[in-house]
């Protein structure tokens, strides 16, 4: 198994709270941060390297010589 699958997914799925709770929450809390919704951004970062951690780990999937592939 590849560590990079559940890698991703978890990078994925934190992302996603994040982004939600960024999305819901009131400017007030960020006036720390000038302002800025940090939650947010880092949600989309995450979310980001999650996808690409995805996308590598079907990437080496494939490349594998004992894993069958689905050709169409």
């Amino acid at each position: 198994m590849d560590i990079r699958l559940p890698i991703g997914l978890l990078f994925c799925v934190i992302g996603l709270l994040l982004v939600a709770y960024g999305a819901v929450s009131g400017p007030a809390i960020y006036a720390r941060s000038l302002g800025i919704n940090i939650n947010l951004w880092w949600g989309g970062v995450l979310i980001l390297f999650g996808a690409v951690m995805l996308f590598l780990a079907r990437k080496s999937l494939r490349r594998l010589p004992g894993v069958p592939r689905k050709d169409p």
